[in-house]
């Protein structure tokens, strides 16, 4: 059980450090003005986008993985309010990710309506998500 566990924990690193990173890339992206930056950015970020897919999916494998042994070991841990509210975050971090899948599109064919300042706000999200699903791993507090 503690393997699995350590490679979710592994994962959801991989997976994070994409979504952290990623929207920082949009920034600059949404900065450039010559063509070169802008090819060097599409290619900087779809290869980012396919190693946070690649984190995501073995995170998401390995946590139900684990969340499977847990419930096997007893029924209250599914009833717990904590891993529902945790599990609503992970779904809101999916939701994050797809879309993040179609602003590099939209950067990618010149389409992109956001301005440098907004993709920094939308960077922050990943962080707010992390603390959250964190405090309520370590905590519990409900």
């Amino acid at each position: 059980m503690l393997w699995v566990q350590a490679f979710h924990i592994i994962f959801v690193v991989t997976w994070f450090a994409g979504l952290l990173y990623l929207p920082r890339l949009f920034v600059y992206h949404a900065q450039a003005k010559d063509a070169i930056s802008h090819e060097r950015f599409v290619v900087m970020e779809h290869k980012l986008l396919v190693i946070s897919y690649i984190g995501a999916a073995l995170a998401l494998g390995f946590g139900l993985w684990h969340l499977g042994q847990w419930m096997a070991l007893s029924d209250t841990y599914i009833k717990q309010v904590w891993l529902h509210v945790k599990l609503l975050l992970v779904v809101v971090l999916m939701a994050y990710h797809g879309y993040c899948h179609i602003i590099c599109r939209r950067l990618a064919t010149g389409r992109n309506r956001w301005s440098h300042v907004a993709f920094r706000w939308f960077n922050e999200v990943p962080a707010v998500l992390l603390i959250g699903i964190v405090v309520l791993v370590v905590v519990k507090p409900f």
